[in-house]
């Protein structure tokens, strides 16, 4: 049995995925605000933009980590904002880079030390973190961000036993895409249409795939693209 450490574990693909870790018999933590509606999830209320969660964490990890043992991280919570480069203000760039890039990084400094080998540290990106699009300037920039760290974590941690890769899905089914759009479902048979399948996809198939990544050393520092093939015009 491994401790699986999740942020963002309370809905979409992060639900989903605490789920499919706890089914395999793992010890399943979610960092946020929100509970998970699954009582083999461990809840940890925790504001991932808060100035003190260094100071949460080391708390956390001494009441549930008292020994070193395999971890497996993932850093899947995020915030999507609409907006524009010239149009961002410093607060709101700073309040999306606090969950999608400061968090991570505490997260990473707590816990590593806390890791065997056999561990793993997973990044979910996004189809956005190789290209752009109008209108999701911070979330573009962040995702971008995130690939960086996971490619520097893999060679810093070179030699320790524990791998690390970055999952970029593609428009999935969830809350934050639907919230994001408004609820239109027209806009949402659009984006499916751009899909190679011809629909969206859905959160368990990512669950899936960081399950698979999670248990393969052999892809340390790889970006692995989830989001059924897009059409190219």
């Amino acid at each position: 049995m491994k401790t699986v450490i999740m942020t963002g574990a309370s809905k979409g693909i992060g639900f989903a995925t605490a789920k499919m870790f706890a089914d395999e018999g793992h010890r399943v933590i979610n960092l946020s605000r929100t509970p998970a509606p699954d009582g083999r999830i461990h809840n940890a209320a925790i504001d991932l933009a808060s100035p003190a969660l260094g100071d949460q964490l080391q708390q956390l990890m001494s009441e549930q980590l008292s020994e070193p043992t395999e971890i497996i991280l993932i850093h899947n919570a995020a915030k999507l904002a609409s907006d524009q480069t010239q149009a961002t203000s410093e607060a709101d760039f700073r309040a999306v880079m606090d969950i999608n890039l400061v968090a991570p990084h505490v997260l990473n400094q707590h816990i590593i030390p806390k890791m065997t080998e056999g561990s793993a540290i997973l990044y979910v990106g996004s189809t956005l973190s190789e290209k752009a699009v109008p209108g999701s300037y911070t979330y573009v920039v962040s995702k971008h961000a995130m690939i960086g760290m996971m490619r520097s974590t893999c060679q810093d941690l070179a030699g320790t036993g524990i791998h690390t890769a970055c999952i970029c899905p593609g428009f999935t089914n969830t809350e934050m895409l639907r919230d994001h759009v408004g609820q239109d479902e027209e806009i949402l048979a659009a984006i499916a249409a751009t899909q190679t399948f011809n629909r969206l996809v859905e959160p368990q198939e990512i669950a899936a795939t960081l399950f698979f990544a999670a248990t393969q050393p052999v892809i340390n520092g790889a970006i692995i693209h989830a989001n059924l093939g897009q059409v190219e015009s």
